[in-house]
């Protein structure tokens, strides 16, 4: 065995604790879609803004980020911490505008936007598309990283270790809707952060490691721990650290950070109680994201270098497990096993599970407030009462479950899932942060760059699949043009970009704007302002319909880009002044901090100045 009676006892102890929350905090639920998918839209910020964090926060999380280290270093992690960009707009301009929507979901915003058919065909076939096969796809993913701890520490087999969690897991967010998850996840991203800290604690003082400095300055891990990659190889600096800040950010859609805002993230800022707390929620979901979390478990993802160097090391060590689950991100809970004691590991695999509840109960209630209010109500049966809505949301809740065990049970690692979303949400991007303040994009503009971003990866995929051989270690030959791996996959990532984008400018301008009448009733609603908006503006006084007050006429997004700006200094400062004190290098860890203390005052000033416009 594996686990001891007292990891036992506190797996045991957790998911009382957690069941009890679930149903305590479920009571109200079933009462109508409102309630049952955004809380009755009276939720305080820092509620949300923790199951935001916690949400993102899955048991594939330090897989992930295990799998970039052992693989590109410290510095690979900028595949993800690019996205604050993304997360910070959403903080400052785009968070308030979801609230003033009062949609029920983000998908409802197209027929609030859009007109006509193809609106109404948009908000459907999405609702299909994100809310079963995307979404399928996703908790599949995290789905994969809870066989390997469950294979790893628990000694159970894949199709056994889901049963028993999907069964959990769908009883508490079928029970309780959202705000059973909202009051289960702040406990969630307790233990799990409590658990990933303390892991990091423990390995990294082991006589196996010999502390921070040893294990910093042994060879394994000495050319790894870079923020920023060198120049010296561009190849490694275009693609883990510029393309990310200069176009993936904005390009692509990524789970947790649409550009505008979106998915679980919008469900959040619909259900709080007003655009400050909207604001706020989204604030601390960024800080806790990007800021406090990577390090415990970059530590543990160094420390693997030195116990299990290569693939073959962690095979050899853990013969009882498949073959085709052991890739870098097997690393991570591989080095739980090995370092934690009784007691501490059934602690620590407990935070895993939770983790890996709290993303995929949010997944779920996401993806069927889309199969609810954006298929079934809106297409299927527009009479439906609310207790026949809830009825569907919890068998829709049960159908995403059963699909993503399947799907969990042939995927391979982390790192692969998250580079396939990356790709076909590639070049949609720009669409969502410019749809708001450009009123001459049209539905037509979101279908051409869906149908586009598919396509285009496709192309790719075949391409790689027929017209790609790889030469020798790292290098490939494409159409008889010799490269790198890493070169190619710049390629191909800009490339899917740069004609999805061109599809779906040329077919906004191809294509009828939308109607006048819907145009002007979203900017009387939503109030987005700026220069995009001055043609409809214009053309309903000449008809003598004032859309905004005169007071209301202040274009506020120029301050809120200041606002993104210095929030991101001061989070990345932040973030590099941790690493730093754990490097060891204290002269370059104060000059990060007097950063953060600059940047967040400026960030104070500019705040201040944004509300009040």
């Amino acid at each position: 065995m594996i686990l001891q009676t007292i990891d036992w006892v506190i797996l045991v102890i957790f998911f009382a604790v957690l069941l009890s929350i679930g149903y305590v905090a479920s009571r109200q639920a079933g009462k109508s879609t409102a309630n049952f998918f955004l809380s009755g839209r009276n939720m305080p910020w820092w509620l949300l803004g923790v199951s935001m964090v916690a949400t993102t926060f899955s048991a594939d999380t330090p897989n992930l980020v295990t799998d970039m280290v052992r693989t590109g270093g410290v510095a690979s992690n900028w595949l993800w911490w690019a996205f604050l960009l993304t997360g910070m707009l959403t903080v400052f301009i785009y968070a308030k505008l979801w609230n003033r929507s009062r949609v029920m979901t983000d998908l409802e915003f197209y027929e609030l936007r859009y007109s006509g058919k193809t609106a109404a065909f948009l908000r459907g076939f999405r609702a299909i598309y994100l809310g079963f096969f995307f979404n399928v796809m996703v908790i599949a993913s995290v789905s994969l990283a809870f066989i390997k701890i469950a294979g790893v520490m628990l000694g159970l087999q894949p199709a056994p270790a889901l049963i028993i969690a999907a069964v959990i897991v769908v009883f508490y967010s079928g029970l309780g809707g959202l705000k059973s998850i909202l009051w289960t996840d702040l406990f969630q991203f307790s233990f799990a952060m409590f658990g990933a800290v303390i892991a990091a604690v423990y390995v990294a003082g082991s006589p196996e490691i010999g502390g921070l400095s040893a294990l910093f300055s042994h060879p394994n891990v000495a050319g790894k721990l870079s923020f920023v990659p060198s120049t010296s190889q561009p190849e490694i600096f275009l693609s883990i650290f510029l393309i990310p800040l200069a176009v993936q950010w904005w390009a692509a859609w990524y789970p947790g950070a649409e550009p505008g805002g979106g998915g679980y993230v919008a469900q959040r800022m619909l259900s709080a109680k007003s655009e400050d707390h909207a604001v706020g929620a989204t604030l601390l979901f960024n800080f806790f994201h990007y800021a406090l979390r990577p390090w415990p478990w970059i530590v543990v993802g160094l420390a693997s270098l030195i116990v299990f160097p290569d693939i073959q090391s962690m095979v050899d060590k853990f013969p009882e497990v498949s073959r085709q689950y052991i890739q870098h991100d097997f690393a991570y809970p591989a080095m739980l096993r090995e370092f934690l004691p009784s007691g501490l590991l059934g602690l620590v695999v407990a935070s895993l599970i939770a983790a890996y509840m709290s993303t995929t109960a949010s997944q779920l209630n996401w993806g069927s407030s889309y199969l609810v209010n954006d298929f079934y109500g809106r297409f299927y049966n527009p009479r439906a009462t609310e207790k026949q809505k809830v009825t569907f949301g919890r068998i829709s809740t049960i159908t995403l479950m059963f699909f993503s065990v399947l799907l969990a049970l042939v995927l391979q690692n982390a790192l692969q899932a998250f580079q396939y979303l990356l790709m076909i949400g590639a070049g949609t991007g720009l669409i969502y942060i410019l749809r708001w303040f450009w009123w001459r994009i049209n539905a037509w503009s979101e279908v051409s760059a869906m149908v586009a971003a598919g396509s285009f990866s496709l192309l790719f995929i075949i391409i790689e699949n027929f017209a790609m051989t790889r030469t020798g270690t790292g290098m490939v030959e494409v159409f008889g043009i010799t490269t790198t791996v890493g070169y190619w996959n710049i390629v191909k990532f800009t490339g899917v970009v740069f004609l999805t984008s061109a599809t779906w400018i040329i077919v906004t301008f191809l294509t009828s704007p939308v109607d006048e009448t819907t145009l002007r009733n979203f900017y009387r609603k939503i109030r987005p302002g700026g220069p995009g908006w001055e043609k409809v503006v214009n053309n309903a006084r000449k008809d003598d319909v004032e859309l905004v007050k005169e007071t209301d006429l202040k274009w506020d997004v120029p301050t809120g880009i200041l606002c993104m700006i210095f929030g991101c200094m001061s989070i990345y400062s932040i973030l590099f002044t941790i690493g730093n004190l754990l490097y060891g290098n204290i002269p370059q860890a104060l000059v990060f901090a007097v950063i953060v203390v600059a940047s967040s005052l400026l960030l104070y000033r500019s705040w201040n100045k944004l509300k009040s416009q």
